[in-house]
């Protein structure tokens, strides 16, 4: 499995990979998703670092605490996951971009 890979290109692949992380980084910063729930009432929003950045709550829930934070909870914890697949799908992009770790892209070529 080894004896075909040209161990001297290592670091080339490291730096590859530090370089497409901090720009994958940077690119989730500036994604927006958005998750709604109980039909629109709330409406939660994050950027791709996970951050929540807005939260939107219809003034007819402002009289029900308990179905507010019921709602807001759903609604956060959708948006929530859209980031982390998000990131997994990044994660796995970048990694297949680097010719897939099995044979390292042909190095021993």
């Amino acid at each position: 499995m080894f004896d075909k890979m040209d161990f001297s290109k290592m670091g080339e692949i490291l730096e590859q990979a530090q370089e497409n992380a901090k720009k994958m980084q940077e690119e989730s910063a500036n994604k927006e998703f958005s998750a709604k729930s109980g039909g629109g009432l709330i409406k939660a929003t994050a950027n791709g670092l996970g951050e929540i950045i807005d939260i939107d709550v219809d003034d007819s829930l402002l009289e029900d605490k308990e179905a507010m934070q019921i709602l807001l909870i759903s609604c956060v914890n959708d948006v929530l996951k859209m980031v982390e697949d998000d990131k997994k799908l990044a994660a796995s992009n970048m990694l297949g971009g680097l010719g897939g770790f099995g044979g390292f892209g042909g190095l021993g070529k």
